[in-house]
């Protein structure tokens, strides 16, 4: 593999559209008891601010979502339907609410320790391991309580992004999913026929 280099805080300031294209094809590490997993970003959803019904910073800045309002290039983790976690990461200027949801990956590295967060057999398909929100972060270890407000631009945080180089090709615009206010917008972003981005 590339040698890879942590993206920037400069990366995530801009408007999240723009941000959840870019990050198509970086990669997501975390490290998780010693272990390196690490999966490429195929399918992204962009949330703006207050102009954003579906976005959980259209209410204005709360103790729950306050992450979102900056600075960006930190985690935002919530919990949603009683039983998943979702990583999004922070973007815009700080005092700007955006961010973006990581809706899948393609695993790359650790995928036994991966299985075995996600309860499943260590020869289990890799297409199961990460695709979709919640899978992703079981797959990877990520809970609220830990990862809330990490900052992903730093390379020793436990949760960053790296980019080493992979160009995704053509991408997809398609309506988000999972929402019922201003779901028909074509803020998902997804590599364009890649097996793992999520049904």
């Amino acid at each position: 593999m590339a040698k890879s280099a942590v993206l920037p805080r400069a990366f995530y300031v801009d408007p999240p559209d723009r941000v959840a294209q870019r990050l198509l094809g970086k990669l997501l590490v975390r490290r998780q008891e010693g272990v390196r997993l690490a999966g490429r970003i195929v399918e992204t959803e962009a949330y703006f601010g207050f102009d954003d019904p579906a976005a959980h910073a259209f209410v204005g800045k709360t103790l729950r979502n306050e992450v979102l309002f900056g600075p960006p290039g930190f985690a935002y983790v919530y919990f949603i339907y009683g039983m998943h976690f979702c990583l999004n990461i922070s973007c815009e200027p700080e005092g700007q609410a955006g961010s973006v949801l990581l809706r899948a990956l393609e695993p790359l590295e650790g995928l036994r320790t991966m299985a075995r967060l996600r309860g499943l057999a260590s020869a289990t398909n890799p297409r199961l391991l990460a695709s979709g929100p919640g899978r992703l972060c079981q797959a990877l270890g990520i809970e609220r309580e830990t990862h809330n407000g990490i900052d992903v631009c730093s390379g020793r945080s436990g949760l960053h992004v790296e980019d080493d180089g992979f160009e995704p090709g053509e991408i997809e615009a398609l309506p988000r999913v999972g929402i019922r206010k201003a779901a028909d917008r074509p803020l998902r972003f997804a590599i364009a026929g890649n097996r793992f981005v999520s049904g």
